[in-house]
């Protein structure tokens, strides 16, 4: 059987490195999309990923990066590109605002899109949209970030419908909750999401068989109140 492919679009060190290494160790090969690719070396040296620079928010990039094999035949694609801009609403530049929801979910629109004209003809696949806390409650000095994110959240639910007739899997992860990172070591008693957890879930997901396809999953530790 041919090696199955998987995309991953805004790689970062979280839960993106965690799904590439977990996709990696079940013998997928890897592809790691981002602005700035010289970040992911070692990521890419250690799950024998290849690279492949591209800004997520641009039609022709996107479209250029699914003109690769290593993208148009991906059986998986997650889109984790995100961006944010914080403070009072009166004070934040309209161009922030726009990158935010550029980012976000347009994005996200893009990779979706053609992830699943290269699937719809294969009649399979998997698109994985991470979502955050923001998509499903706004919070104070935060309201582009909860703009985009309300917005990827009706993305997936409307590719959802459209797409599991059609036999394609979508989607969206709501991670409700931080993430352990270096950055932000867990104080204790596992108050922050491991970022390997959230690989897993994701993994279980792309594993559902299709007669009891989730379209949303929800992840939060313990201590997080709904």
């Amino acid at each position: 059987m041919p090696t199955p492919r998987a995309l991953i679009v805004g790689t970062g060190p979280g839960f993106s490195a965690s799904l590439a290494r977990k996709l990696a160790g079940e013998g997928y090969s890897v592809a790691l999309a981002a602005r700035n690719t010289d970040k992911l070396a070692a990521l890419a040296a250690e799950t024998g990923a290849t690279l492949h620079a591209c800004d997520a928010s641009d039609p022709a990039a996107v479209a250029a990066l699914f003109g690769k094999p290593e993208a148009a035949e991906a059986e998986v694609v997650l889109y984790n590109a995100s961006f944010r801009v914080r403070g009072p609403t009166i004070d934040l530049d309209p161009e922030d605002v726009r990158r935010t929801m550029e980012v976000c979910a347009f994005g996200a629109f893009l990779v979706a899109q053609q992830a699943a004209r290269h699937m719809l003809p294969r009649g399979r696949g998997t698109i994985l949209l991470t979502g955050a806390s923001a998509g499903v409650k706004g919070f104070a000095r935060s309201a582009p970030f909860a703009m985009g994110k309300f917005a990827l959240r009706g993305l997936g639910q409307a590719l959802a419908r459209e797409l599991h007739p059609q036999g394609i899997h979508v989607v969206h992860i709501v991670v409700d909750g931080g993430i352990r990172s270096e950055r932000r070591p867990d104080p204790g008693a596992d108050t922050l999401i491991d970022p390997d957890a959230i690989a897993e879930a994701a993994l279980h997901a792309i594993r559902q068989p299709r007669s009891a396809w989730s379209a949303e999953i929800e992840l939060r530790p313990w201590v997080e109140t709904f």
